[in-house]
């Protein structure tokens, strides 16, 4: 993407710019691709088929989100619309629906996923896409896991350390599992203390909500491991 481009959109993305964000030819927009940074651009022509833009100029160098992952079992619809929306907002590198003993819901549409994180990421001006992978059941996760990349569990049961020195004593790639409403059943909490590269993590004395505790435990993560603790993004090279 360069100054001076003029780019064509897609049916549904021209329908997106007229439609939802209400724009008109000789607005301004900003512009990703997920490489070269953000770019102001103009509207030259929109319609409910067809739109174009030329693009202007450079606004922001490009940065990608700190290498995160955020595994939780699937809640109720809304609320699990809620947590892949905000994660995104904070800044999560990948999304792993997971399957536990006692998830709610097993009917898991990862497309659906993708859709709110592109809208959550062009909302929050991001400029990198978070991946979104198939859902898993947690006995494959843990069997095929990269123990170089450290898996806090969120534990309820109040055997686990506090969330924020676990995780400054812990640095590096990391992922956050994030339990069902129903909490992780026995034999997958015996499983998880079994493993070398996961810990067991507190977010304190009281019983959250799954979706309260996903973004709980990202946020943390962010303060004390992430841009949060005043790094700035690391920028592609």
């Amino acid at each position: 993407m360069t100054p001076g481009t003029e780019l064509e959109l897609n049916e549904e993305q021209s329908r997106y710019l007229g439609s939802v964000m209400r724009v008109s030819a000789g607005d301004e927009v900003f512009l990703f691709d997920g490489k070269n940074g953000e770019f102001s651009a103009q509207v030259s022509s929109v319609g409910k088929k067809k739109a174009s833009l030329i693009v202007h100029q450079k606004t922001k160098e490009f940065f990608k989100a700190e290498d995160i992952w955020l595994m939780f079992a699937p809640i109720k619809k809304d609320r699990t619309d809620f947590v892949i929306e905000k994660a995104t907002e904070l800044g999560v590198h990948k999304i792993i629906p997971t399957l536990t003993r006692y998830t709610i819901s097993e009917k898991v549409r990862t497309d659906r996923f993708r859709a709110q994180v592109i809208e959550a990421t062009e909302q929050s001006r991001r400029l990198d896409l978070p991946q979104v992978e198939e859902a898993q059941r947690l006995e494959h996760l843990l069997e095929t896991w990269d123990a170089s990349r450290h898996l806090f569990f969120m534990d309820e049961t109040g055997r686990g350390t506090s969330a924020v020195s676990t995780f400054m004593q812990n640095k590096g790639a990391a992922a956050l599992l994030i339990g069902p409403e129903g909490g992780f059943a026995e034999e997958e909490l015996k499983r998880l203390r079994d493993c070398s590269f996961a810990k067991a993590v507190s977010l304190g004395p009281l019983i959250l909500r799954a979706e309260t505790a996903a973004l709980s435990a990202l946020s943390i993560w962010q303060a004390v491991n992430g841009n949060w603790n005043g790094e700035k993004y690391e920028k592609e090279s």
